[in-house]
C-alpha cells in the first residue's frame, strides 16, 4: 500500500503508542480528580492509574530497557528510538506520579475525612490508639519480619517485584566513618492499613510508618539513622522460546521464576530519603538514573483498592449497579429454546452476564449435549465457568478447553485450571504454537429430534463472570449455521495440524483479520471517489497498526467520514489537514472500562456491522488468533447501530484527540445530557422494568357474551 501524502512539516505520521498510554491514565486520573464523583470511587479510579502504572513498568518499560541494553536502537512508527522514549517517558511520568499524589492528599483524603476515614501518622495518634499500635507491633509484627544486613560488597538480597522495603541506615560501627545499612520486607501477609480504635469513622495508619516508628527495636544496641520506605519493579517482558523443544506447561513456570529475578526497571522511593540511601539502593539495584521517582506520600497506591471497598460507608460509594435481566430470556426456559427463537446480542454489564453462564450450566447437564468447545483466555477466580466445564467432562460430554498459558500476569492462574480440567476428564489444549488464542468462542453441540445443532457464543471480552461486572463488553447467540460451522472449522484447526481455513462468515486473525479491514477501508476509499456517501465508524480499545492507519489517512484523502471511539491508545493523528481532516478520535473515560469492539462500514447504505476480540495492533492482527464475527440479523443490527451512534453522541464522559496526541475533554451537550454509560443503564433499567411489568399483569379470562 502506498503511503499517504506527507505533510509539509516534519511531524511524524504517527503518534507514540507509550505516551499515549500515559495520556490514557491521565485521562483515568481526571476521574479520581472529579468532584462530583463520591470520594471511594475517586480513590478506586487512582487507584487504578497505579495499577496501569505498575504494568506499563513491568512490560513496556521492560521491554524498552532491555532493547537499550542490548543496543537495539531502531526507531518505532513515530520516529523515538527506545532510548528516546525512555527519556519521555520519564518526564512524563514523573509529572503523573506528582499528579497522583496531589489528588491524594489534597483532594480525595480530605473528602474522606469528611465522611469519617482517615490515614493518620504517628503523630496524630491519641494514647489509647499509640498504645494499640505498639502492642500491634509487638504481637504481629515484630514476631514476622526479620531484617537483613545489607551492603554493596555482598550480594543483595532478592526483593519481591512490586514489595514494600524499608530502607534502614545505621550508625557507623566505632572507628569507622561508614554508615551500616539493612533492609526490612513489609508482610504482605499483614494488612497494609492497621485500623485504630476511636470515636465513630474509621482511622487507620499504613503498616510501614508502623514498622518504621519501632524499626529501633529490630536493632538493639545500634541507633538508626534514617527509615526509608521504597518498592522496585522488576522486567517482566520476557516469554517463553516456542522454538525450542520442551512442555509449554514447565517453560511457563520457568519464565514465572525468572520475573522474579529479573532486572528492576524502577526504583520508588519516598521523598524523605537521604541522597546517601538513594545512593546507595541505586547502585545495589542497579537502577538507571530515569527509573528512580521520589515519591511525596504513600508508596504503592494500587493498594488503595482495599480501601475503597470499606464497608459502611455507602454514601461515599457510588449506587450499586446490578446487571439487569434481559427480557428476552425468561428464568423458565432454556437457553438452548431462547436462542432458537432468534440471535441474542447483549451489551453488559447493562445486561446481565447470567445467560452465558446459564448456557455453559445447562450444557453441563444436558443429557443431549454432546460436546463444549471453548477458549479461556482469563477467567475469575472461582470461575463459574471452569465449575461448568469441569461438571460436564466429569459427565462424560466431550469438553476441550483451550487454556491459553500465555495471558500476561495470568499464567498461574491458568495453569492452575488447565490442570483441573485435564483432571476432569477434558482434552486440554495449552494454546497454540507461536501464538496467543485470543479469540472468544464457545461452541456446544447437542443431539435434537431433527439431528445434531450447534449453538455459538462469541464475544469482545473474556469469559470472566467478575470482570463481566466492571467491563463493557458485547455477547452474540446464535445458532445459524454458517457460524455452526465456521465454529467447528476454527476448533479443528486450533487442535490439529491444519492450516487457517476459508469461513463462511468469521474471519480469524493472523490470516484473516487484516486483508479484509485494508478491503473494507478502500472499498469506502472508492466510494467516497465516485461521489457516493462512506462512512467508517470503530469502537476499540486501541489502534496502533500503521498499515491500518495509513488505510484510514488514504480514505479519509478520499473523502470518507471516519469517527474512531478509541479508549486507550492511538496511534493515529486526526484532524491534520491534507492528511486526515475527515477523522475525529474520542474516547471514553467512565464507572465501567469500555472494552467492546465495534466495527461499522456505510457499505452504500447497507452497512457491515461486526463485533471483534482484536484490537487494531499489530499483535493482534499478526501474532494473536483472533475473530472478526458480522452481525446479520436485523435486531442484532440495530441495536449495535443504536449503541455505536450512543457511543458517539456522549459529550459528557468523551476526551477529544488533538493531532499533538494530547485530549480535551468534551463539553456535556443539552440535548445529550447523560454519558453513554449512564443512558445504557437506564435503558437496561427500563427493559427490565417493563418486562417486570408484563409479567406481573394478569387478565382474566371472561366467558364470552352470547347473543339473545
Amino acid at each position: 500500500m502506498k503511503s499517504p501524502a506527507k505533510k509539509q512539516t516534519a511531524e511524524p505520521l504517527f503518534l507514540n503508542r507509550e505516551l499515549s498510554w500515559i495520556e490514557f491514565n491521565f485521562r483515568v486520573l481526571e476521574q479520581a480528580r472529579d468532584a462530583s464523583i463520591p470520594p471511594l470511587e475517586r480513590l478506586k479510579f487512582l487507584a487504578i492509574t497505579a495499577s496501569n502504572a505498575d504494568e506499563f513498568f513491568m512490560v513496556r518499560v521492560g521491554g524498552l530497557t532491555m532493547l537499550q541494553r542490548q543496543g537495539h536502537e531502531r526507531p518505532d512508527p513515530a520516529g523515538l528510538t527506545p532510548s528516546e522514549q525512555l527519556t519521555k517517558i520519564a518526564e512524563r511520568m514523573r509529572e503523573l506520579v506528582t499528579q497522583q499524589h496531589r489528588c491524594l492528599q489534597k483532594e480525595i483524603e480530605p473528602a474522606l475525612r469528611k465522611g469519617g476515614i482517615r490515614r493518620l501518622t504517628l503523630a496524630e495518634l491519641s494514647a489509647p490508639q499509640l498504645r494499640h499500635v505498639e502492642s500491634f507491633f509487638e504481637d504481629h509484627v515484630f514476631p514476622v519480619i526479620s531484617p537483613v544486613a545489607v551492603s554493596l560488597e555482598d550480594e543483595f538480597p532478592l526483593l519481591l517485584n512490586l514489595g514494600l522495603t524499608l530502607y534502614v541506615r545505621l550508625e557507623p560501627e566505632e572507628g569507622s566513618a561508614e554508615s551500616r545499612h539493612a533492609i526490612i520486607a513489609v508482610p504482605r501477609n499483614l494488612a497494609r492499613f492497621l485500623t485504630l480504635p476511636g470515636d465513630g469513622g474509621y482511622s487507620y495508619i499504613l503498616l510501614e510508618e508502623v514498622i518504621r516508628a519501632y524499626a529501633g527495636r529490630l536493632f538493639p544496641g545500634v541507633t538508626v539513622t534514617e527509615c526509608a520506605a521504597f518498592r522496585i519493579t522488576r522486567n517482566a517482558d520476557m516469554s517463553v522460546r516456542e522454538d525450542q523443544a520442551g512442555d509449554l506447561l514447565e517453560q511457563m513456570r520457568e519464565v514465572l521464576t525468572e520475573r522474579q529475578t529479573s532486572d528492576c526497571v524502577r526504583l520508588e522511593i519516598e521523598k524523605r530519603a537521604s541522597r546517601e540511601a538513594r545512593a546507595f539502593l541505586q547502585k545495589a539495584l542497579q537502577v538507571a538514573t530515569a527509573g528512580i521517582y521520589s515519591i511525596a506520600g504513600p508508596l504503592d497506591l494500587a493498594a488503595f483498592f482495599r480501601l475503597a471497598g470499606l464497608a459502611g460507608f455507602e454514601p461515599l460509594k457510588n449506587t450499586p449497579w446490578h446487571p439487569q435481566a434481559v427480557p428476552e430470556v425468561s428464568p423458565l426456559e432454556s437457553m438452548f429454546d431462547v436462542i432458537k427463537r432468534g440471535n441474542l446480542l447483549l451489551l453488559h454489564p447493562y445486561e446481565s452476564y447470567d445467560p452465558m453462564l446459564r448456557l455453559l450450566q445447562e450444557a453441563a447437564d444436558d443429557p443431549n449435549v454432546l460436546a463444549i468447545k471453548q477458549v479461556l483466555y482469563r477467567v475469575s477466580d472461582n470461575s463459574a465457568v471452569i465449575a461448568a466445564l469441569t461438571r460436564a467432562a466429569e459427565r462424560g460430554k466431550h469438553v476441550t478447553a483451550l487454556v491459553e498459558l500465555k495471558a500476561r500476569f495470568d499464567e498461574a492462574r491458568n495453569i492452575d485450571w488447565a490442570e483441573t480440567l485435564a483432571r476432569a476428564g477434558a482434552q486440554v489444549i495449552y494454546g497454540v504454537k507461536g501464538f496467543k488464542t485470543h479469540a472468544k468462542i464457545c461452541l456446544i453441540v447437542r443431539r435434537e429430534p431433527d439431528g445434531v445443532v450447534r449453538y455459538m457464543h462469541f464475544g469482545t471480552g473474556n469469559y470472566n463472570e467478575k470482570t463481566a461486572r466492571l467491563y463493557s463488553d458485547i455477547s452474540f447467540f446464535t445458532m445459524a449455521e454458517d457460524y455452526g460451522a465456521d465454529a467447528s472449522a476454527f476448533f479443528n484447526t486450533l487442535t490439529g495440524y491444519s492450516q487457517m481455513v476459508k469461513y463462511r462468515a468469521i474471519h480469524a486473525a493472523p490470516q484473516g483479520i487484516r486483508p479484509r479491514l485494508l478491503e473494507w477501508i478502500e472499498n469506502e476509499a472508492e466510494r467516497s471517489r465516485q461521489g457516493e456517501a462512506a462512512a467508517i465508524d470503530v469502537k476499540l480499545n486501541s489502534l496502533t497498526d500503521p498499515e491500518l492507519i495509513t488505510a484510514l489517512y488514504q480514505a479519509s484523502q478520499a473523502g470518507v467520514t471516519i469517527r474512531l471511539n478509541v479508549r486507550g491508545i492511538c496511534a493515529l493523528r486526526p484532524g491534520v489537514k491534507g492528511l486526515s481532516e475527515n477523522i475525529q478520535v474520542t474516547s471514553i473515560v467512565d464507572r465501567f472500562l469500555e472494552h467492546a469492539r465495534i466495527i461499522r462500514f456505510h457499505n452504500g447504505g447497507d452497512p457491515q456491522l461486526f463485533i471483534s476480540s482484536a484490537d487494531w495492533m499489530p499483535r493482534n492482527l499478526d501474532r494473536r488468533i483472533e475473530l472478526l464475527v458480522p452481525i446479520a440479523d436485523r435486531s442484532s443490527r440495530e441495536k449495535l447501530n443504536r449503541m455505536l451512534e450512543t457511543y458517539f453522541a456522549d459529550t459528557r464522559q468523551a476526551w477529544r484527540l488533538l493531532p499533538d496526541g494530547s485530549h480535551e475533554r468534551l463539553q456535556p451537550d443539552a440535548h445529550h445530557p447523560a454519558g453513554a454509560q449512564e443512558f445504557f443503564q437506564r435503558q437496561a433499567e427500563a427493559r427490565a422494568a417493563s418486562a417486570r411489568q408484563q409479567m406481573s399483569t394478569f387478565e382474566p379470562q371472561r366467558p364470552a357474551e352470547r347473543n339473545p
